[in-house]
């Protein structure tokens, strides 16, 4: 399956939620703040740029990376539109492009799944300063049988039979896949939560994922909205959703 973000920033940028605080209260609780001599942040594959600007409200100096133009220009808008200062660029997590030793966090969250992870774990830990942190993590869709995500993931297959999701989501078996002469695992985090959507709302997140605008052909999305839209109205009525999702990170440090 052939995958384009950029082909999703517009609904990206609306419809995918924040994540919330406590996960940046658990960071700050490993120490992962910033402090003078340590305060270069790379986000990685950083898409509309959410954990990006999270982290230059916090006082990082922040750089975001994604592989796709059009996300990075939806990213800066959206920085500049909120005050934040971000230098967002053009390149794959596996080859950056920066300087060794150049960044004290390098973080990568909803997209490790899609890069070659040894790769991007060696390219994390050369441009990281010795000590540095490598943070990856998820707020990934919680898929029980019958529940929401599972109708519109039912429907997402039906009209996308490509998308393979026992091959996406977050896995907290790739903190052991990181060579351990290189990193040391800090921490981790791996709680439910409940997030509500609008019926509109939570079509536009679907909208903004890799089995529906990213992949589908453009003249099947709209088909595809317009039943999604049946099936959330038949299932759930006008009620607001309570979508289950899994909050999931662990902190690496570099050695």
């Amino acid at each position: 399956m052939t995958v384009d973000f950029g082909r999703t920033a517009a609904d990206y940028a609306a419809f995918r939620k924040a994540y919330p605080d406590r996960l940046y209260d658990r960071l700050a609780a490993a120490e992962v703040v910033p402090r003078r001599g340590c305060e270069n942040a790379l986000d990685l594959a950083t898409g509309t740029g959410m954990i990006a600007r999270a982290l230059a409200r916090r006082g990082w100096r922040v750089t975001g990376l994604d592989i796709a133009p059009e996300m990075a220009k939806t990213a800066a808008a959206l920085a500049h539109a909120e005050g934040v200062a971000i230098d967002f660029r053009v390149a794959p997590a596996e080859d950056t492009g920066f300087p060794p030793r150049s960044f004290d966090l390098v973080t990568a969250f909803c997209c490790w799944h899609w890069f070659d992870r040894t790769r991007a774990a060696a390219e994390a830990h050369r441009i990281l300063k010795t000590g540095g942190w490598l943070v990856v993590g998820a707020m990934d869709f919680f898929w029980e049988p019958g529940n929401v995500v599972d109708v519109s993931g039912t429907l997402i297959k039906r009209h996308n039979p490509a998308w393979k999701t026992d091959q996406l989501g977050f896995r907290m078996g790739w903190a052991e896949e990181l060579p351990p002469d290189r990193f040391a695992i800090l921490d981790r985090l791996d709680e439910p939560l409940q997030i509500a959507y609008t019926q509109d709302g939570w079509r536009g997140r679907i909208r903004a994922s890799a089995g529906v605008s990213a992949s589908m052909a453009p003249e099947i999305i709209p088909l595809f909205d317009r039943e999604h839209e049946g099936l959330l109205r038949e299932a759930y009525g006008d009620a607001v959703l309570a979508v289950p999702h899994r909050l999931y990170m662990f902190i690496a440090r570099a050695l």
